[in-house]
This record gives structure tokens, C-alpha cells and sequence, in this order.
């Protein structure tokens, strides 16, 4: 195994700045999450593929470095022009349509299933997360127009959000109102002709203003007149740059200007602005959805884009580890432990082992995301389960694994020439937008485990220890299967004790306390699912037929890794979810000091 697992990464050296992994991603679209062969062939799919691989490494990911080191200026007009090459890219990928693979095809859409979208998704953000904010938040606006937009406002804008032709925003942050909507206080004054003025500021808003497409449409949350307080009084709002003539062209600017960009630790060529709406009289926009209804209609919006966040979260895990791997193939430091021969630092075995640790939870990550969008496809009530564990476990791997690629270019990944750093500055955002990691963790626990007594994560639970019993009873998988089959076994019996603590439990303070700890246990085990599932299919093909690349001996040994290296984690995890709420809501504010 460790000859294959060698073998394997030696086929990663000679790779260009960003290659997709496009083996991984059809060996689980084949068999670990199969499309549905009636919505996509297997050689549609793998000409898809293909042919968003090209993109993704000749056209986005040349421009990642040269946007984080210009970023976009703004001007003093209001006028916000993005880096370099942007504007191209963008024309390509919209022209190419990609914008459209996923939407409905009543409106200009390709109609394919997020299952096929989320490996594209990958793909962008991996090769230049900056690029790919874009069209992350346009979907956000597609989804949120088509379950709450009028008839009309879906045939007036969904046909250009959807083909990318126009983009969209999502306004929802104040300086005062950051998670905290309740606190948020734009204005929206009902004008008798259907229409609304708003006035107000947003700030954080990714691609607020750009120079990529004619005209931007921005969803924005606000307060009619007499709204209740909080946010039973938030009301959303379709408020575009340029006004829309009835027959689509566009009208007179809208009163929307971006007056600042803000100065972030990375994703520089993202713009993200401040929004200032009314400054010259109020800025005209239409009720999406019921007035004072705007949380129901911006979780359309949000849940979208919190898997689509956790997705990210894996792609830049990628990214970062196919540099290191470039890397340990590269450098010579060093004499081998054993035979004190002199070698690249992949012969280190702390080195391997961190290689090894990025690509199990890489790997974990990519399929957890692509079984969240095979329940979205399928329209399984287990995705609402997954989204808040896919969105925060996930990032936060991103966190470990390019940390781990730094670690790994010692003093070369501390400094920006080997781009390394970068990676790990853009990932810094992810736990923080859609709704920060411990959001995620108290939206598992109060809305999505006490909701239904937990029915929904014991049913993905049952899963799992239907996948470790095969494990255990799969003989050609020796060791290996067994090892994971334990771990499995294991974490599964501590998330489901773990689990009834938390319903057991009458305190929401103390439950907020484990929130987090609960939501990582649940990310590790189901990661472990996962792994587990890969192993079984690798196991299957090793068994039929020949290896010629190490690519299915690698996912047997990645998955005993995970065994012995991670899996182990949840039980310790177990331990702070059934003990841990104690110490923590005992603690009086004051106590935390200074």
C-alpha cells in the first residue's frame, strides 16, 4: 500500500498550477453518489467535465495570483473596476454557459442536477475563489426570485441572472446588524404604483458593484413603515442598478452607489462593498415575496449559499493540497530517518502523514458536499440536516488543510512568492460568511435536531452503520476495512449517545454550549461515511479488475488513515458534548477577563 500511495502522488508532480481532479470527481459521480443516467449519460458528463477542467486551469486560476496582488479599485465616481483579465473571463465563462447548468430550463436554464453543478462549482472556486464569488451569490439571487418572485419579476430578470448576462447580490449586513438581523434599519416606503424606496447602507457586499455585466439586481432586506420590530418586520427586496423597461432593456441608473470597498485579510479581487441605497431620494425596487415575510425568502437564498460556501471550503482544500504535493516532490531537505539517504521531503514521514491528512479530509469534504446535492436534487429532508455540518465542518477543514500546506513549505509557505499563502488568507472567510460556524451549530441543534427529535439525523445515522457492517463483513478489504468499520462503528454509538444528551437536555443555554462540539462530532463521523462508502467501491474495483495508477489502492489506504488518524477525534468530541456544557454555562461574563 504504501508503493501504490507513492505511485499515486508521483502522478500529481508534473501537474500545472491548477488541475481539476477530475478522477476523483467521476469515480464518485460513477458509483459512490451515481447521477442519474436519464438527466446525464456517462459521456455528457465526462465532456462536462472535461471541458470545465480546461477553464478552470487556462483561464481562472492564471488570474488568481495577479487578482490578489491588484485586487479592484474603486473610483471616485462610485465606479468599481475589478483586476485585471476579470472582465474576459467572466464573458468566457458566461458565454461558455456555465452560469446556467443548473437552473430551471423555463427560464433560459440547462436544467442539469446540482449533483452535476456542484463539481463545476468546485472547479471555479478552486482555481480562483475570487472569480467564483460571483456567480455563488448570482445563484443565491436565482433561487430566491424563483420560490418567491412574481411571475413577473421571474420572466423580467431570471432569464438574465440565470444565463449570467446580469448578476445578483445579496444585502443583508449593516454595520450595526451583522448576524443580528433584528437589528437591521433600512427603510422600504410603499409609492402606491407597486414600488418601494429604499434608503439605507449595506456593508460586506460581495460584487455590490463590478464592471463584469450591464446591470446588477440586489436583494435587499429592509423595514416597511409599519413592520413589526425584529425580524418578523423584515421585508425583501428586488432593487436593481439600472432600472428594467417592461421589454427587459435597461432604463434610467437606479439611486445605488457603492462608496467604499472594504480592505480584507484575502480574496482581494473579490469587491466587497459598501451599498449606500436613497442617497438622492431613495432607490426604487419591488417586494420579493410577502411584506414583512423577508427571513422565509433569504434562507432561500442562504441555504443555497451555505453549501455552496462548504463546497468552497473543499475546493481551496484542494487547491492547497495539490501545491503541496508539487512542493514535497520539489524541495530535497534533509536525510531519510531510516536509510539516512538524502530526498525530497515526501520520504519525511511527518510529511506524508500531513499529505495524507489533507487529502483524507479533502476527499471526506468533496463527498459529503456531492451527497448534499444529490438530496437537493432528490429533494430528501435529510439535505436540511446536512447543510449547517457541510457549511461549518467543512470550512473549517479548509482551515486545517491549508495551514497544513504552509506547514509543509516551511518558510517558502510563510512568505507570498509560493502563493500557498494566499490560499490560506482567502480560506479565512469561509466559517465567517452565511451565517458563522457557531450559527451553523446552533441551527443544527435548535432547528434542525430538536425540530423533529432527531429523526432526520438518525435516519443518515442508520446509513452509517449500514455502511460500517459492510465494511466489517468485507473480507477482501482485510486491515484496512476492518479499521474503518471500528472507527465507524464507534463514533456512529458516541454521535447517537451524544445525540440524545442533546434532547435529553431542557437548558438552551447549555445546549448552545456543545452546539459546536456536537456539529464537529457529526462532521467527523459523517466524513467517516463517507471515506467508508470510498473504500467499499475501491475495494470492489481492485477486486474485478486491474489498478494501473494506484487510484483505487490509494482510497483504501486514505480511508484506513482516516481511521486511525481522525475518526478517533469524535470520541474525545463525544466526550465535550455529554460533559462540556457544564463548564462553560456555569461561567458568568465576568469571569472572562482581561
Amino acid at each position: 500500500m504504501h508503493i501504490a500511495c507513492q505511485f499515486f502522488l508521483w502522478q500529481n508532480h508534473t501537474m500545472p498550477d491548477y488541475t481539476a481532479p477530475i478522477a476523483d470527481m467521476r469515480f464518485l459521480l460513477s458509483t459512490v453518489l451515481p447521477l442519474d443516467p436519464a438527466a446525464v449519460d456517462e459521456g455528457m458528463r465526462d465532456a462536462i467535465l472535461e471541458e470545465a477542467g480546461k477553464l478552470a486551469r487556462d483561464v481562472l486560476s492564471p488570474l488568481n495570483a495577479t487578482g490578489d496582488k491588484h485586487g479592484a479599485r474603486l473610483s471616485d465616481d462610485g465606479v468599481v473596476t475589478t483586476a485585471k483579465g476579470w472582465l474576459e473571463a467572466y464573458t468566457q465563462y458566461q458565454q461558455g454557459g456555465w452560469n446556467a447548468v443548473p437552473f430551471s430550463p423555463d427560464h433560459g436554464g440547462q436544467g442539469l442536477p446540482w449533483a452535476m453543478a456542484f463539481p463545476l462549482q468546485e472547479m471555479w472556486q478552486s482555481a480562483n475563489m475570487a472569480f467564483g464569488l460571483c456567480p455563488l451569490l448570482n445563484q443565491g439571487a436565482v433561487e430566491a426570485l424563483t420560490h418567491y418572485g412574481t411571475d413577473d419579476q421571474k420572466s423580467l430578470y431570471l432569464p438574465k441572472l440565470i444565463t449570467g448576462e446580469w448578476t445578483g447580490t445579496m444585502n443583508l449586513t449593516e454595520p450595526q446588524a451583522g448576524s443580528d438581523l433584528a437589528a437591521l434599519r433600512a427603510r422600504a416606503e410603499p409609492m402606491g404604483d407597486g414600488t418601494y424606496k429604499i434608503t439605507g447602507q449595506k456593508i460586506f457586499i460581495t460584487y455590490g458593484e463590478h464592471d463584469l455585466t450591464p446591470n446588477i439586481l440586489h436583494l435587499v432586506l429592509a423595514r416597511l413603515p409599519d413592520a413589526p420590530d425584529g425580524v418578523k418586520g423584515i421585508s425583501l427586496f428586488l432593487v436593481p442598478k439600472f432600472l428594467v423597461n417592461a421589454d427587459g432593456s435597461l432604463g434610467a441608473r437606479n439611486d445605488v452607489r457603492c462608496v467604499g470597498l472594504e480592505h480584507k485579510l484575502g480574496i482581494h479581487a473579490s469587491p466587497t462593498c459598501t451599498i449606500s441605497f436613497g442617497d438622492t431620494g431613495g432607490a426604487i425596487g419591488t417586494l420579493v415575496g410577502e411584506a414583512n415575510g423577508g427571513l422565509k425568502a433569504m434562507f432561500a437564498m442562504m441555504n443555497n449559499a451555505r453549501l455552496s460556501v462548504g463546497l468552497q471550503g473543499v475546493a481551496i482544500a484542494e487547491r492547497s493540497l495539490q501545491a503541496a504535493i508539487h512542493f514535497t516532490h520539489d524541495r530535497v531537505q534533509g536525510r531519510h530517518i531510516a536509510t539516512q539517504a538524502t530526498g525530497p521531503i515526501l520520504h519525511h514521514a511527518d510529511v506524508m502523514r500531513m499529505i495524507l491528512r489533507m487529502q483524507a479530509l479533502t476527499m471526506a469534504g468533496r463527498a459529503l458536499t456531492y451527497q448534499a446535492a444529490s438530496w437537493l436534487d432528490n429533494q430528501q429532508t435529510e439535505v436540511d440536516v446536512l447543510t449547517p455540518i457541510v457549511k461549518s465542518w467543512c470550512t473549517d477543514l479548509a482551515q486545517d488543510v491549508t495551514s497544513l500546506s504552509i506547514q509543509i513549505h516551511g518558510g517558502m509557505g510563510y512568505i507570498e512568492e509560493t502563493g500557498v499563502a494566499q490560499f490560506f488568507r482567502d480560506a479565512r472567510i469561509l466559517p465567517i460568511y452565511e451565517g458563522t460556524n457557531g450559527i451553523q451549530a446552533n441551527d443544527l441543534v435548535f432547528r434542525k435536531v430538536l425540530r423533529d427529535k432527531g429523526a432526520a439525523l438518525t435516519s443518515i445515522l442508520d446509513s452509517v452503520t449500514q455502511v460500517a457492517q459492510t465494511l466489517a463483513d468485507d473480507n477482501s478489504l482485510g486491515d484496512d476495512g476492518a479499521a474503518l468499520a471500528g472507527g465507524l462503528q464507534a463514533a456512529t454509538a458516541a454521535t447517537r449517545q451524544s445525540l440524545a444528551h442533546v434532547l435529553a437536555s431542557d437548558d438552551p443555554h447549555k445546549q448552545a454550549a456543545i452546539a459546536s462540539p456536537f456539529l464537529n462530532l457529526c462532521g467527523i463521523t459523517l466524513g467517516g461515511w463517507m471515506m467508508g462508502r470510498r473504500m467499499l467501491f475501491a475495494g470492489n474495483a481492485l477486486a474485478n479488475g486491474p489498478d494501473h495508477d494506484g487510484f483505487y489502492a490509494h482510497q483504501v489506504l486514505l480511508g484506513r488513515f482516516y481511521a486511525d488518524h481522525i475518526l478517533p477525534q469524535a470520541l474525545g468530541l463525544a466526550h465535550t458534548v455529554r460533559h462540556g456544557d457544564v463548564s462553560v454555562a456555569s461561567c458568568l461574563p465576568g469571569a472572562i477577563r482581561v
